[in-house]
């Protein structure tokens, strides 16, 4: 099958995932706030809340076990080609919004900052940090997993995932870094401001496949690019992380016959 052709495929694999975003888990979900609350269910990572137990907590987390399409996954086995789509960024320099929300440090941005993707604007919304990676790359994990969670105007998202790998300090972290939530807190606002596009490795190869979030409710409405290059983080930075989240990363799932392309 031609380039073109796997590209209009993963386009109406969106359409055909419209949700809509008046359902309260998903839009909590989305803007990376729990609505455990309003479900009585606490959701985690623990054998008592964990992966494995998200699809029997509610009906709305249903798709959690029953969905075809989920992420993550692991990355083996893709279609080669020169370009899988056009991705153009729109980063600035921003001040950051951070929060313990209980699952991963989450930091919310100013407006402004988006992505093109495929000739479609997508505006980032926030992103957010797994320990280890939640992808996996021909059975390879990493450390830890940067997503950057982006949504059109037609509610489509698009999330860019970067790894993490030990190595030397990552300057373009540590405001974020300094300032961490050792526990669940209300949203603040961190000193000084980050230059989004330093997040993102030199390298722009990478996969791009049609999935799901990766927690709760696990809506399969998820355009995923994942950068091929790591991004160096230090022993000190990947330390202090693990001691808040010692592991918030949902396992691989099945592929199930989905296209994967690789740059």
């Amino acid at each position: 099958m031609q380039r073109r052709s796997l590209l209009k495929y993963l386009s109406m694999s969106t359409a055909g995932a419209a949700f809509s975003f008046g359902f309260p888990s998903l839009a909590a979900a989305i803007d990376g706030q729990s609505s455990n609350k309003q479900h009585g269910v606490d959701w985690g990572y623990s054998d008592e809340n964990g992966p494995k137990l998200w699809g029997e907590m509610t009906p709305d987390y249903q798709v959690c076990q029953m969905g075809k399409q989920q992420s993550p996954i692991d990355l083996d086995v893709a279609v080669h080609t020169e370009n899988i789509g056009s991705l153009r960024f729109s980063y600035h320099s921003t001040k950051l919004h951070i929060t313990n929300n209980g699952h991963t440090i989450l930091l919310h941005v100013d407006r402004g900052n988006s992505i093109t993707l495929d000739n479609k604007k997508f505006d980032l919304l926030q992103f957010h940090f797994h320990h280890p990676s939640e992808h996996t790359v021909k059975g390879k994990s990493y450390p830890m997993e940067l997503h950057l969670v982006h949504r059109n105007a037609e509610g489509e998202l698009a999330v860019l995932a970067v790894f993490l790998k030990q190595g030397k300090e990552n300057r373009a972290l540590q405001p974020i870094w300094k300032d961490l939530p050792k526990t669940k807190n209300p949203e603040h606002t961190i000193s000084g401001s980050v230059n989004l596009i330093e997040l993102l490795p030199p390298e722009k190869k990478a996969y791009r496949y049609f999935g799901s979030l990766t927690t709760p409710p696990c809506s399969e409405i998820v355009n995923w690019i994942v950068f091929e290059e790591p991004v160096q983080v230090s022993t000190q930075q990947l330390t202090a992380f693990a001691s808040i989240f010692p592991q918030n990363a949902r396992p691989v799932q099945q592929r199930n016959h989905r296209f994967l392309l690789e740059s």
